[in-house]
C-alpha cells in the first residue's frame, strides 16, 4: 500500500509543478521546468499510469486502510490536475488559430495556393496523440544521420530528413536548444521534421558550435553554413532553394532569429537568404553567459528593420525558464518595424520544451507552422530581397 502512495506522491509533484510553476529566481524556474515539463506534454501517460496503479490497489483490497484511503484522495487531486493540463494543451488549437487571423488576416486561407490549401491537414492525428505520443518515425520518411556540412567535425554535423518519394518541396533548416552549452540535432521538433518531410519537405536539423571553446559568432557562421549547404543540397535533389525557411527552439531560436536577421547573398558566395523564419520558446535579448565577441551583433532585438522577414513564434504562457514576457517584447518590436506579417501564438499553460513529443500543443503548432509557411510561399514567388552589407 506504501508503494501505491509512493506512486501517486511521485505524480503529484510533477502535476502541481505543471499546473503553477514556481516563480522568483532561477534556480525554482529550472526546478519547475525540469519536474513538470513532462506531465505538461503527457497527460494522458501520466493519467494511464494513475489509473493502473489504483486498479491495483483496489485489486489487492488496500484502500480500506487510513493510507489507501489517503493515496486514493490525493489520486482523485492528481487526476483532476491531469484533466486541467490536457484541457489547456487542447486550447493550443483556438490560440493557433487566432495568431494565424492575427498575424496573416481573417481571410487568410483565401490567400493559400490550391495546390498548398489541399496539403494543410484537416485533423489532428488524436489516436497518436493519446495512444503513442513518443512514436515520431515515419515510414515515408528517409532519415540521414551525421551528414558533414561544415570543417569543425562532429559540431558541424547535420541530420536530414526528406521524402521517400519523388515529391519535391521546400526546405527548412532547424537548430536544437541548450543554452549554447549542450544539446542535440535529434531531441526537440522531431514531429515537426517528420511530418514536413512526409509532406515533400527537405529539413535538416544541424549541430552547432556550443560550449567551451566556442565563441560567439562562432555559433551564427555555423547556422549560415547549414543554410548555404541546404540551398546547394536542395538544388541539386530538385528542391526548391527559394523556399528556405530557418527554424529553433529555445537557444536554436535565438540562433534562427539571427540568421534570418543576417542573412546576406552576394554573388559567387553561398546564399543565406530565407524566406521565413520560426522561432518556439526563444529568447531575443543578447546571451551574456556565453562567451562572445563583443563587437558582433548578437541580440535578435537589435537587428529588426523594415525588410525582417516573416516570424512565426510560439511560446508558452507558464514558462519558467524562458518569460513569456521575451517573446512578447520581441513581437512587439517585429510588429512596430517590419512590413512583413508576424504570427505569434501564446499557448495556454505550456512550459519550455514543448516540441519533445507528439503531444496536442506541440501537434497543433506543427499545423500552425505548416500554415503561415504555406501563406508566404503562396505570397512570394521568388526569395526575399538580399541585404546589403
Amino acid at each position: 500500500m506504501v508503494g501505491y502512495l509512493v506512486s501517486v506522491v511521485i505524480l503529484a509533484v510533477p502535476t502541481a509543478l505543471a499546473l503553477a510553476p514556481m516563480r522568483g529566481s532561477w534556480t525554482r524556474g529550472q526546478l519547475s521546468w525540469r519536474l513538470g515539463f513532462q506531465i505538461n506534454e503527457l497527460p494522458f501517460v501520466a493519467a494511464a499510469w494513475l489509473l493502473a496503479s489504483t486498479a491495483l490497489a483496489i485489486w489487492d483490497g488496500n484502500l480500506a486502510t487510513p493510507v489507501g484511503a489517503t493515496a486514493a484522495g490525493l489520486a482523485t487531486s492528481v487526476l483532476a490536475g491531469l484533466t486541467l493540463i490536457a484541457v489547456r494543451g487542447a486550447h493550443a488549437g483556438r490560440a493557433i488559430s487566432e495568431a494565424l487571423e492575427g498575424g496573416l488576416g481573417a481571410d487568410w486561407p483565401s490567400h493559400l495556393s490550391p495546390e498548398l490549401a489541399r496539403g494543410l491537414r484537416r485533423r489532428r492525428p488524436w489516436l497518436r496523440i493519446v495512444v503513442a505520443p513518443l512514436g515520431l518515425r515515419r515510414r515515408d520518411v528517409v532519415h540521414e544521420r551525421n551528414l558533414g556540412y561544415g570543417p569543425e567535425g562532429r559540431q558541424n554535423l547535420l541530420d536530414c530528413y526528406r521524402p521517400r518519394g519523388a515529391t519535391k518541396g521546400p526546405c527548412l533548416v532547424y537548430f536544437h536548444g541548450g543554452g549554447y552549452r549542450s544539446g542535440a540535432k535529434n531531441r526537440e521538433a522531431r514531429a515537426l521534421l517528420y511530418r514536413l518531410a512526409s509532406e515533400g519537405w527537405l529539413c535538416v536539423s544541424a549541430n552547432y558550435r556550443y560550449g567551451p571553446g566556442a565563441r560567439w559568432p562562432d555559433q551564427l557562421v555555423d547556422a549560415h553554413r547549414a543554410i548555404a549547404w541546404t540551398r546547394t543540397t536542395a538544388s541539386e535533389h530538385g528542391h526548391s532553394d527559394a523556399d528556405v525557411f530557418v527554424a529553433g527552439s529555445s537557444a536554436g531560436a535565438h540562433l534562427a532569429s539571427m540568421a534570418a536577421l543576417t542573412a546576406r547573398y552576394e554573388p559567387g558566395r553561398p546564399d543565406t537568404r530565407v524566406a521565413g523564419a520560426i522561432c518556439l520558446y526563444g529568447f531575443y535579448g543578447t546571451p551574456n553567459w556565453i562567451d562572445r565577441d563583443p563587437t558582433a551583433p548578437c541580440a535578435p532585438i537589435d537587428l529588426i528593420d523594415s525588410d525582417t522577414v516573416p516570424f512565426f513564434i510560439a511560446h508558452g504562457t507558464l514558462d519558467s525558464f524562458v518569460p513569456v514576457s521575451e517573446a512578447r517584447r520581441f513581437v512587439e518590436r517585429l510588429r512596430r518595424t517590419s512590413r512583413q506579417p508576424v504570427v505569434y501564438a501564446e499557448l495556454p499553460g505550456g512550459q519550455h520544451t514543448f516540441d519533445l513529443y507528439r503531444s496536442m500543443r506541440f501537434e497543433a503548432v506543427v499545423d500552425g507552422i505548416e500554415a503561415a509557411t504555406a501563406w508566404i510561399r503562396s505570397s512570394h514567388a521568388s526569395p526575399p530581397p538580399a541585404r546589403p552589407d
